[in-house]
């Protein structure tokens, strides 16, 4: 493997997130129990919010909590029904299950890798409590339909915007689109905090409801009135991430750049399906995916001829999450065809703000040569 190895997503930090360590340290306030939250956790969210433009920010402690937090702030309960991509990182459809509900999964497009809205349709029963549309990759799901859908059946709509951090649809940000957002700060995503995560909302109600499930259903201290959990976001991850704030119009910009770079270097290749981004709609480029439409079988090689050029090209991912080992015991009553498709025939690239320019040209050239 190649010494100056290209991973395929790296969190990007420097002197400035030190020293605001540095400064909570200092301060002596670590965390906050109450609703509220702490000093820098209030920081964060009121700049988080601003930057997207939705009223209410809530901080919490990983992606996964801001989608646990959502459901049980949305009431979805045992006996409910909650639908999800069948193609997606598990923690989508695993969160519905911690709520006692059960996920039932939609196939998706294989032009945009997002939740199908004809697959969606064919799922509402009597028992549909919410839909949760992936902006998967960093490409916003087409939400009007998602919503008036939503609207026309009386159910909540939680938007997983883990992977979409300033992606925008019809000039709005991801994460003001649903009734509620849910954003992941993992180390790999667009900005991160190391863990961490947020919850978005418009709802006065719902954001009340998000920071007394945060915290153990408090609301004073010691009177926990609905079911809550520990959810807290420390006070050094939010003084990280208000700094990753100020850098993620950049992150942004880069990701950008490299993107077109790839797009501009692999257009001629007709054995990949390089990614879309639709009138209307921009794309943060979380991950650059590109699909074989020949061949498929090569895929894993491929990847591995990449990895062995220092190239982290990766699979995102190899089984659609109704086939995972957890899943088989539910019944299942959709298709998922394009899921299994996509499955075996997609792989990511590398165009995270730490990939140079002329990096990002060799990872062309090393694509075309791994195909030969």
């Amino acid at each position: 493997m190649a010494s100056s190895f290209i991973p395929i997503n790296k969190p990007i930090m420097g002197d400035e997130e030190v020293e605001a360590v540095k400064q909570v340290i200092a301060s002596g306030i670590l965390t906050d129990w109450r609703p509220q939250g702490g000093p820098m956790n209030r920081r964060f969210e009121e700049c988080f919010a601003s930057f997207i433009g939705v009223r209410y920010a809530v901080a919490v402690s990983s992606g996964s909590a801001a989608l646990h937090a959502a459901l049980l702030a949305a009431g979805v309960k045992p006996g409910d029904e909650v639908i999800v991509p069948a193609f997606t990182f598990p923690a989508t459809a695993n969160m519905v299950l911690m709520a006692g509900a059960k996920p039932v999964f939609a196939d998706i497009s294989t032009e945009t890798y997002n939740i199908d809205l004809e697959s969606v349709k064919k799922l509402i029963s009597a028992r549909t409590k919410a839909i949760i549309p992936v902006h998967l990759y960093g490409l916003p799901a087409d939400m009007d339909p998602v919503m008036e859908l939503a609207e026309e059946h009386g159910l909540m709509v939680i938007e997983d915007a883990a992977q979409a951090h300033g992606a925008k649809y019809k000039g709005r940000y991801t994460g003001t689109l649903g009734h509620m957002a849910c954003f992941s700060f993992y180390p790999s995503k667009i900005i991160s905090t190391g863990e961490g995560g947020m919850v978005t909302t418009n709802d006065e109600e719902l954001a009340l409801k998000l920071r007394s499930i945060r915290t153990h259903g408090q609301v004073k201290g010691f009177d926990s009135k609905i079911l809550g959990h520990n959810y807290r976001m420390p006070e050094i991850e939010a003084a990280i991430g208000l700094v990753q704030m100020k850098r993620l119009p950049g992150f942004l910009e880069a990701r950008r750049r490299n993107a077109k770079l790839l797009t501009e270097g692999l257009s001629d290749l007709d054995e990949l399906k390089l990614p879309v981004e639709p009138p209307g709609l921009n794309h943060c480029w979380y991950l650059y995916t590109v699909r074989l439409t020949k061949r498929q079988y090569l895929r894993d090689l491929i990847v591995k001829r990449l990895n062995q050029a220092g190239i982290g090209a990766a699979i995102y991912y190899e089984t659609p999450v109704p086939l995972l080992p957890l899943y088989s015991r539910l019944r299942r009553r959709s298709t998922y065809l394009n899921a299994i498709v996509a499955s075996r025939s997609v792989f990511q690239l590398p165009v995270h703000p730490g990939v140079s320019e002329e990096q990002a040209l060799n990872i062309t050239k090393e694509v075309k040569k791994a195909l030969t």
